[in-house]
């Protein structure tokens, strides 16, 4: 694989990266996980390539772990949400279903 390949397949993952997090953001998760599809094939030739671990590509190394990490962050605070809105729903299920138990009385 010639350097122009390498750095092809490297820009590649970090534009979709970049995507995916824009997407996390949003809150568009279908298209989030589009776009990491999109990413399995391009992290599999990186990993067989090795590209990662030679020391010309440290600062792509370093600049994808960012991104993976800004991506579990949002993903973490997107999960908290979700949560928090699932235990309000709850709350308001059981608060509907005791009026309608007590308007059978």
């Amino acid at each position: 694989m010639s350097v122009e390949e390498e750095m092809q397949l490297l820009t590649q993952l970090t534009e979709l990266l970049e995507k995916q997090l824009d997407r996390a953001r949003r809150g568009s998760f279908t298209d989030m996980e589009r776009l990491a599809a999109k990413c399995e094939p391009l992290v599999e030739k990186i990993t067989q390539a090795r590209l990662l671990e030679r020391p010309e590509y440290k600062v792509s190394r370093e600049h994808l772990a960012e991104l993976y990490h800004q991506l579990q962050l949002v993903l973490s605070a997107q999960k908290n949400v979700t949560a928090e809105k699932l235990g309000s729903i709850r709350k308001s299920k059981r608060v509907v279903s005791a009026y309608r138990d007590n308007a059978h009385r």
